[in-house]
């Protein structure tokens, strides 16, 4: 198979409408200092409401990964879209209280489903060979986390980024629905599987949950630090909300940049080295935060490592679902993004819980550690099978 004229383009498009979708998706963590000083919010409280947009962002990828196996990409990133920016304008006139922050906030989740649509639409366009680098370009548009940290704090009042969000999802899902085109795809033999009859490999297959459990750690590790390093540079440094926004949005950046990285790896030496370095890298840095997240220096460097680590472990991760479930990658890729998301979801309460009953956040450190070596005897045990 070889690469599809135009899809350079389509490639483009599918990273431009992630990247306003994760810029939308992510803003309750850089806003988090600001909505705690005006809400009166307890740390388990803003963990909660930060977190919970993950939480909807991850269930809603299993359906949605469903539907663009299905009905293509193109008519689901539109719709959802076209929907965010409701979220968004309640969030935007409706932000003095809790309530209406966790539930706009959770509806506002469905911003962060959105890459369980793209990856099934870039895959289509591009050779085995290729599509590790692909979707690593990609998944460059989780960079709108970067531009959320760096730009909501500094818009003045608490509404402003609410409404650039809605509006930048409105012009983007109209730019989409123009210019974006599905690949070409085989006539389908037969009638198109349910959506659980598509999910039914996750009953027969171990490497299909090992899959999620990789993912839980790189990209749930990736969005769990971004969204509590303000709470935790404000807390423990004393730094502006400004300035640990911009340092959020520089561990952003980094896992940005690594993960096409991680992808165009993953096509030379093969994935499962790449999430090997991963996994010892993020295990080992966790313990270095645990000890010294007191100290800004060795803080900041652990920070940054670990940002390259995750970035190139989110990179991996998916090179391996088209080899491993070529004919499901949208229904696959739903579970394992679910899975990442969820990885967000949990690490902000724990931080949240393990700083009310400790005082300190080192127990959560050792916490993700643990997790990165449960990952790595997993994957060595795959590798053993294979």
């Amino acid at each position: 198979m070889s690469e599809r004229p135009g899809s350079g383009r389509q490639l483009a498009l599918a990273t431009v409408a992630f990247t306003v979708c994760f810029f939308a998706w992510s803003l309750l963590g850089p806003l988090a200092p600001d909505l705690q000083d005006d809400l009166g919010l307890s740390d388990v409280e803003t963990s909660v409401m930060v977190a919970v947009p993950v939480l909807l962002g991850s269930l809603m990828r299993i359906p949605l990964g469903w539907l663009s196996d299905r009905l293509g990409g193109r008519v689901v990133f539109v719709a959802l879209m076209l929907f965010t920016p409701l979220p968004l304008i309640a969030l935007a006139l409706f932000h003095d209280a809790l309530a209406p922050m966790l539930v706009f906030g959770f509806l506002l989740g469905f911003a962060g489903a959105s890459f369980a649509v793209g990856v099934p639409f870039v895959n289509g366009w591009y050779p085995p060979e290729r599509q590790g680098f692909a979707l690593g370009v990609y998944g460059m548009g989780m960079g709108g986390t970067t531009i959320a940290g760096l730009l909501a704090p500094r818009m003045g009042s608490v509404a402003t980024p609410f409404w650039v969000a809605a509006g930048l999802l409105l012009v983007m899902g109209a730019v989409f629905a123009v210019l974006a085109r599905d690949a070409p795809r085989p006539p389908r033999e037969g009638p198109a599987p349910s959506m659980f009859a598509s999910l039914a490999v996750f009953r027969t297959s171990g490497r299909a949950w090992a899959l999620t459990l990789f993912y839980f750690l790189a990209f749930g590790g990736f969005v769990a630090m971004f969204l509590y390093l303000p709470k935790l540079l404000t807390g423990v440094h004393d730094l502006t909300k400004s300035d640990a926004g911009a340092r959020a949005a520089g561990f952003a950046l980094l896992a940005v940049i690594a993960r096409p990285t991680g992808g165009w790896l993953s096509d030379r030496i093969g994935a499962e080295r790449v999430l090997q370095v991963c996994f010892v890298g993020v295990g080992v840095l966790a313990l270095v935060l645990a000890a010294t997240y007191e100290h800004m220096v060795p803080l900041t460097i652990a920070c940054l490592t670990m940002a390259v680590a995750l970035g190139l472990g989110t990179g991996a991760v998916f090179k391996l679902v088209p080899h491993w479930f070529p004919d499901r990658v949208g229904a696959v890729t739903g579970v394992v993004g679910a899975a990442g998301g969820l990885g967000g979801f949990f690490p902000p309460l724990v931080m949240g819980v393990v700083k009310s009953a400790t005082g300190g956040y080192a127990l959560g450190f050792v916490l993700m550690a643990a997790v990165a070596a449960v990952c790595l005897l997993v994957l060595r045990g795959i590798k053993a099978r294979t």
